[in-house]
Parts: C-alpha cells; sequence; structure tokens
C-alpha cells in the first residue's frame, strides 16, 4: 500500500534549490530579452532623447561660430524641443 511513490516526497532530489535555480534562469532569461531590445532600438531616432539633445548641440555650435543670428537661434531651439 505504502509502496515507492518516486520523488513525490521532496525528500530527494534538488527541492528548495531547484525552485531558486529556475527563477533566476527566468529572471536572466527576461533580463536578456529587454537588454537586446534595448540594444535594437537604440539607434532609432524618436526612441530616445540623444538626437535631439546632439541637434541642440549642434545648433548651439552653429550660434557660437556665427553661422546663424539670435533669432534663428530661438526659433530653431523652439522647433526642436516640441
Amino acid at each position: 500500500m505504502w509502496g515507492y511513490m518516486g520523488n513525490m516526497d521532496w525528500g530527494y532530489g534538488w527541492g528548495f534549490i531547484g525552485m531558486a535555480h529556475m527563477l533566476l534562469w527566468w529572471v536572466l532569461l527576461i533580463l536578456g530579452i529587454v537588454v537586446l531590445a534595448k540594444w535594437l532600438f537604440a539607434g532609432y531616432p524618436g526612441v530616445g532623447h540623444s538626437s535631439n539633445l546632439r541637434s541642440i548641440e549642434i545648433l548651439k555650435e552653429r550660434y557660437a561660430r556665427g553661422e546663424i543670428q539670435r533669432d534663428e537661434f530661438e526659433s530653431k531651439k523652439r522647433d526642436l524641443n516640441g
């Protein structure tokens, strides 16, 4: 009646360590997918603010060199900021 029941009694096998290992595996897998997605989409404009910041820096450089006047600088800066 009470014969061999396999590993159903948690007395054998990995137990809690196995559950922790599986949880760690899923966390690392999901984190890897998120990092990969961020890396793939980082180069597209509009995803981050880095392209807008670089545009404003170029505009400031042109103004500092005297290529554009103050009113043109202010107008373009408003256009870039939205």
